[in-house]
């Protein structure tokens, strides 16, 4: 396993008890309108939806991520992706932060388009040239490769879906229903004649607050290893792909589990489902391998690897 060659299986499919690092409760993620994803069995079990697709694919990214270096963690340096800069030469953002990576608004008026349309050669005309568009991606962001992108902005049918994907759910679960109440220390009674309302933050604000307790919380993730093997990429990349999921998943993991206030837990060992047998590596293994992976891998990359593009709508900051 040290090589990182693909598992000769269709799926890599991990999963980890999650418990909360302190007492019992924890809160999910909540939708607009809907509230928490509770969801019922056949057998009358009630399960709850603790972290989406969605959000774990951001936060995958984010396991990747250096703030305070405003790059990717140094371990993966060396990797493809696009920064987005305005016209003063500020960091607005970056391919692997935004949610539609390369589909960005930013990165759409940018002067690094005609450059990605380029490299894709779409032709309305003429049936899509998977192989450009693959080698595009490869060469200008490989996240798109392992998180899936959507280029509407050029063609409709740029479209590669998720190869890594995770979500997190609980079973057993039950509600802890509590609240509490803002105080005002000035004025405890909101004033409808002084137009001091509760709307605009006057007044004591009493509210509602529902928590969960649960038998079981389970990460959940999942490789599409013939996914990765449909791009016909090289050796030395298909292991760069293998060694970065296993990197975004071992991280966050360990790293990135405080997923909000009154959400915060930690993980057990990671599991192998699929394939029997297949040996995980550890977090220290695969930092340890992926700058030899990359050097190994780089002539499929963008020179430099971290592209510069210029957002064209962004304005000049004042004399």
């Amino acid at each position: 396993m040290s090589t990182f060659d693909l598992p000769d299986a269709p799926r890599l499919l991990l999963h980890a008890a999650l418990t909360p690092v302190q007492g019992s409760r924890f809160q999910p993620t909540g939708f607009p309108d809907v509230g928490p994803g509770v969801y019922t069995l056949p057998n009358g079990d009630e399960h709850l939806l603790v972290e989406s697709a969605q959000s774990v694919a951001n936060r995958l990214e984010s396991a990747c991520w250096d703030d305070s270096a405003a790059d990717l963690v140094e371990p993966l340096r060396g990797l493809p992706y696009v920064r987005v800069n305005d016209l003063e030469g500020r960091l607005l953002t970056t391919s692997v932060l935004e949610a539609h990576r390369l589909n960005s608004a930013y990165i759409e008026n940018s002067d690094f388009k005609p450059t990605l349309e380029s490299a894709i050669a779409f032709d309305e005309k003429r049936p899509l040239d998977r192989r450009k568009l693959v080698d595009a991606l490869a060469k200008y962001d490989i996240g798109c490769l392992v998180h899936g992108v959507f280029l509407e902005s050029i063609a409709g049918v740029l479209r590669v879906p998720r190869a890594l994907s995770g979500f997190i759910e609980a079973s057993g679960v039950s509600r802890v229903t509590t609240g509490g109440v803002k105080n005002d220390r000035v004025q405890a009674k909101k004033d409808e004649e002084a137009n001091l309302t509760a709307a605009e933050g006057f007044g004591n604000v009493p509210f509602h607050r529902t928590e969960f307790v649960a038998a079981e919380i389970t990460a959940y993730f999942s490789l599409d290893l013939e996914q990765i093997r449909s791009y016909r990429l090289s050796d030395a990349m298909n292991r760069v792909l293998l060694a970065l999921s296993v990197f975004k998943v071992r991280r966050f993991l360990e790293t990135g589990l405080r997923l909000r206030t009154a959400c915060d837990l930690e993980a057990g060992e990671l599991q192998v489902k699929k394939p029997v047998g297949f040996q995980m590596p550890d977090l220290a293994t695969v930092t340890a391998a992926m700058p030899k992976l990359i050097a190994a891998a780089h002539e499929s990359f963008a020179s430099p690897p971290v592209t510069v593009a210029v957002f064209s709508k962004a304005k000049k900051g004042k004399s």
